[in-house]
């Protein structure tokens, strides 16, 4: 196991009614502004709950935050923070809102230009307003962890930040908050999670058995689970496993003391930043082709994996390999969520202009060895056609 240091200060309120909670981890005199997506939020009466929850405090609303968090729209909460002296933060939906919130909340304290919090290298944060979250889409894990993700639209541009001064102060789950999800979303939180373990499970043994049965019990479970959801949303039990299983995905413990990847969300960014692509597709449609691509560098591991996970004991080591790729691909399917280019009408064509932005992004030497130069992301790109 290699040496790690671990802490996660994020609190956890986990159930049915936590929102009524969150008064207790507000400062009273606070200036709140509560940060949303597109409405959903007030359709289905959260919004108007989370305003119940803090009856007595300032309150003022930011919505439009959208599924890829822009950097055009975030400034504009900036200057809303600025202007209203906001002192706390509360991102009211899934990992967007909350990665935008956490942007926010360290934009709003940074003394140079934000976007260089964003660029290669990344300008340290110093600081961060303090923020909560209200989760309702379970995908990202980014309400328990201290990074995000960002996108720039006027340069084509989605890049990852990361610093311990945005880890959410607490987060509330409660999975009835879910049940109204469009099936699409349901999908693409299945996929994403599952996605998030496999970029810190599939690199190279380092024995580090607690971290590997922790990944592999998490990767059973969403395979397990996630189909049933698109016919049960509203199952509770289906939808704890759900949201609690997305959070520990990415919230730092199964990665600590572990290789980690991450070869196949730059890639990804690359997809939704120029084809506008979910998130989750972009994932759907690299990783299986990543993992044929580098399957020498992670032979190992992916041993483990199709005999852990798949329960592929059979055949030669480079037939289960095999298997075992192909039936994480048709798992994505069964997920609803589709796994070639050509799904989304994105051909060969566009394959040298994806590879250029990976260079101009710096995004040379990707996954646990970077040994994923710009050539191999052409194989890996042309392999997903």
């Amino acid at each position: 196991m290699l040496d790690f240091n671990f802490h996660n200060p994020t609190k956890i309120l986990f159930g049915k009614g936590k929102i009524a909670a969150i008064k207790q981890h507000i400062p009273g005199k606070s200036r709140v502004l509560v940060l949303y997506g597109g409405g959903s939020v007030k359709k289905n009466g959260t919004l108007n709950e989370v305003f119940a929850a803090l009856d007595g405090y300032t309150l003022f609303e930011f919505g439009g935050i959208e599924p890829n968090p822009s950097f055009e729209t975030l400034m504009k909460a900036v200057e809303m923070v600025h202007k209203e002296s906001i002192d706390f933060l509360l991102a009211v939906g899934g990992g967007s809102v909350i990665d935008g919130t956490k942007f926010v909340a360290a934009a709003a304290l940074f003394e140079a230009d934000p976007w260089s919090i964003m660029e290669q290298g990344g300008a340290p944060i110093q600081r961060a307003l303090p923020m909560g979250a209200v989760l309702t889409l379970p995908a990202t894990g980014s309400e328990m962890n201290c990074g995000g993700v960002v996108t720039r639209k006027s340069i084509q541009a989605k890049l990852a930040f990361q610093s311990p001064h945005v880890f959410p102060v607490f987060s509330v789950l409660d999975p009835e908050k879910t049940y109204t999800l469009p099936l699409r979303q349901i999908s693409n939180g299945v996929v994403d999670a599952f996605v998030h373990v496999v970029e810190q499970y599939l690199t190279y043994p380092v024995k580090a058995k607690v971290q590997d049965r922790f990944a592999e019990g998490l990767l059973l479970t969403l395979i397990e689970e996630g189909p049933k959801a698109l016919d049960n949303p509203k199952d509770y039990d289906l939808r704890s496993n759900l949201m609690w299983t997305a959070t520990l995905a990415l919230n730092g413990l199964i990665g600590a003391g572990v290789p980690q990847d991450w070869g196949t969300h730059m890639i990804g960014h690359e997809l939704t930043a120029m084809h506008g692509l979910d998130h989750a597709q972009t994932l759907a449609v690299v990783l299986p082709s990543l993992l044929t691509v580098c399957k020498e560098n992670k032979q190992k591991k992916l041993v483990q994996y199709a005999e852990r996970v798949w329960g592929l004991n059979q055949g030669g080591q480079d037939q289960r390999i095999e298997q075992a790729i192909d039936f994480t691909r048709q798992f994505f399917e069964k997920m609803q969520v589709k796994t070639r280019l050509s799904d989304y009408g994105i051909g060969k064509e566009s394959i040298p202009a994806l590879v250029a932005q990976l260079e101009a992004h710096k995004m040379v030497h990707l996954g646990e060895r970077r040994d994923i130069t710009p050539d191999v992301s052409q194989k890996i790109l042309e392999l997903s056609l």
